[in-house]
């Protein structure tokens, strides 16, 4: 099968919000690569929670300004979920820092760990060389303005699952990672159908294992699937159904399984991700993660060594200039 297309027949993938149903809306951002996040909004009565913010202040802005057109009570948002610490998921959060910001224990501890002012040297640094790393960064992270943003932390934390009420609406937080990163956090909607990913699911854009286990993350597309949401919004990409967490699980056994070959092989890790055909997932966009999944799955493998995240960079540049 070639995974491609896994988008909702139901909606389109265009920029701004989008009215699911039942107090219920997703924010789009195309084309879902580096740093181009969905968030969401969940509304009833006169109570709101919001789903994520986004990579810098003027995007978030325009996002709540366009929430708070479409329904009143997002008007001060009540409730705030960081599904995962990832920059492009809560560095917009001093924006509604008078709501509860909830998250997982593991993603509040993890929230530190990249301030947007890192990002912004590494535009301005890495990103001003004349070089295949270089041109990857300009355009993955140039179009962001990560000055002068104030990270903005969890109010609340909780860990395994936080049930919540929107007014009469019951809104499940379900933490699945480690994953994507060390705390992601479903937010389910069981009344409406609806389930928020965040980066558990990329759709129609290849997932990067930040943190791994594989074998969790390859359990919360199951969990996913097991929901039996209607209405699946993922934190990148457009809005799916089951066949989307079914490809993000495909996805991950490949990698994992064609990098234990290679492992027991003798290949580096990155010579192995210069060796994996991409196959029926050629068609996804940002393919030069598998730098960072092959280098995730050595680990699993028993690699030693500490992890080499400027290494791992220029890799990424390589393989996204050499595959076009």
């Amino acid at each position: 099968m070639a995974w491609r297309e896994l988008g909702n027949p139901k909606w389109t993938f265009e920029k701004g919000l989008h009215d699911l149903g039942g107090g219920t809306w997703a924010w789009l951002q195309p084309d879902g690569s580096w740093g181009w996040s969905n968030a969401g909004l969940i509304v009833d009565g006169e109570q709101s929670l919001l789903v994520d913010t986004l990579f810098d202040l003027p995007l978030t802005r325009e996002m709540l300004a366009a929430m708070r057109d479409a329904a009143p009570a997002a008007r001060e948002i009540d409730t705030l979920v960081n599904t995962h610490a990832n920059g492009d998921h809560c560095y917009g959060n001093e924006l509604v820092a008078g709501a509860e910001i909830v998250a997982s224990t593991a993603c509040a501890e993890e929230m530190g760990d990249t301030p947007p002012a890192a990002l912004a040297q590494l535009v301005a640094t890495i990103g001003a060389q004349d070089s295949a790393l270089g041109r990857w960064t300009r355009e993955s992270f140039g179009q962001f303005e990560f000055e002068g943003i104030t990270l903005t932390p969890p109010t609340r934390v909780f860990d395994g699952q936080l049930d919540l009420k929107v007014g009469d609406k019951q809104v499940e937080l379900i933490e699945v990672g480690p994953a994507h990163t060390r705390g992601d956090v479903l937010v389910h909607v069981p009344g409406e159908r609806v389930v928020y990913t965040g980066d558990i699911l990329f759709i129609e854009g290849t997932p990067i294992v930040w943190e791994g286990p594989f074998s969790n993350w390859i359990d919360a597309c199951d969990r996913i699937v097991a929901l039996g949401a209607e209405t699946i919004v993922p934190g990148h990409g457009p809005i799916t159904d089951a066949r989307g967490a079914e490809a993000v699980k495909a996805y991950l056994e490949f990698v994992r399984d064609a990098a234990r070959e290679r492992f027991d092989g003798g290949l580096s890790a990155a010579d192995a991700a210069r060796d994996i055909p991409l196959g029926e997932f050629s068609g996804w966009s940002d393919a030069e993660r598998l730098a960072v999944n092959v280098d995730t799955a050595y680990r699993e493998f028993g690699s030693p060594g500490e992890r080499d995240l400027v290494g791992l960079f220029g890799l990424m540049g390589e393989l996204s200039s050499a595959r076009g």
